[in-house]
């Protein structure tokens, strides 16, 4: 009797410490790791911005690039879940544990969602002398000669491949993949013309567009891109299925206590509202999304379950 009144004493005093802990969350500054340059940058660095204030503590902007992003994902998935390490997500964290089974981390298991931020869509575009002025023109080309267009990406397991590999599964086309060192300069292949085709994020797209150095062809999105408003969605092109957009979430490490979930959750949702990061993400083609931790959760699992199918059906291997 009196190890099970001790044992009781121990689970009282353990579950009235966490939200006695919660309640003086944040004590001292959070450190927010930074997997990726560009738009995961850009993002991370504006929510850092705006949580310190409500916060009040400093969020600490910290990059931690290399290995596919893996890096930053390892450190956040094995330090302590006390809302001090952070990650600020994007699609690699669902795609490299699929590509290569020995990333180390699992998405799904070894974190806490907390808040959906933002997304870029992508755009794909083809070098001006592709004759297709549409998508459904691109794909009738790939069907009638196959193998001889060409797709360029930032390599293997790049959104931009997997979103071209989902294309060709969806349409059953045979498009040939170049791999190049990132997405920009994919991009420039197309522009040079070494390559019909590209998948990269609108804010890239919309300076060569306006040049006419590459043509536009479909958003991959829902909707369409206010800097680019004549370009259609992939649905209203005939694919709906096609969606390969660049999301932003604030991850923390899996057991994070409910109660510091919730607070970064909501000071990230009123960050996000705010006009002046609206207008920020608006410039990049992007905007800003609102989810509650549970509604991340589920885009985190359906985006884990999403991409493991097109790396699978297309038989694609890390290199």
């Amino acid at each position: 009797m009196m190890r099970s009144a001790a044992a009781l004493c121990a689970a009282a005093f353990t579950f009235g410490a966490a939200p006695l802990f919660a309640q003086n969350y944040p004590a001292k500054p959070i450190r927010l790791l930074l997997p990726f340059a560009g738009g995961t940058d850009v993002v991370g660095r504006l929510i850092a911005l705006k949580l310190s204030p409500a916060l009040g503590q400093q969020v600490v902007p910290d990059p931690r690039l290399g290995a596919g992003g893996n890096i930053a994902h390892d450190a956040v998935a094995k330090a302590a879940p006390d809302g001090y390490t952070l990650l600020m997500a994007a699609p690699p964290v669902v795609i490299n544990p699929n590509l290569n089974p020995k990333s180390g981390f699992d998405p799904v298991r070894d974190f806490t969602a907390v808040a959906l931020l933002g997304s870029i869509p992508n755009v794909l575009v083809v070098h001006p002398s592709v004759p297709a002025k549409t998508l459904r023109e691109l794909l009738q080309i790939a069907k009638s000669q196959p193998g001889k267009l060409t797709y360029g990406s930032g390599g293997v397991g790049s959104v931009n491949q997997l979103a071209a590999e989902l294309m060709k599964s969806l349409t059953k086309t045979n498009i040939l993949h170049v791999p190049y060192k990132s997405a920009t300069v994919g991009l420039v292949g197309a522009m040079s013309g070494e390559v019909d085709i590209v998948i990269v994020a609108s804010s890239s797209v919309v300076p060569y567009a306006k040049e006419n150095r590459v043509r536009p062809l479909a958003v991959l999105d829902v909707k369409r891109v206010a800097s680019l408003p004549q370009v259609p969605t992939t649905a209203e092109a005939g694919l709906p299925q096609l969606v390969a957009v660049n999301w932003y979430m604030l991850l923390a490490p899996a057991a994070t206590p409910r109660a510091i979930v919730e607070r970064l959750n909501a000071e990230s949702v009123k960050a996000m509202s705010h006009a002046d990061t609206r207008e920020r993400l608006a410039a990049m083609g992007g905007e800003p999304a609102t989810a509650t931790p549970e509604q991340a959760a589920e885009f985190l699992r359906s985006e884990y379950e999403r991409w493991g199918r097109v790396i699978r059906d297309g038989g694609i291997r890390s290199e």
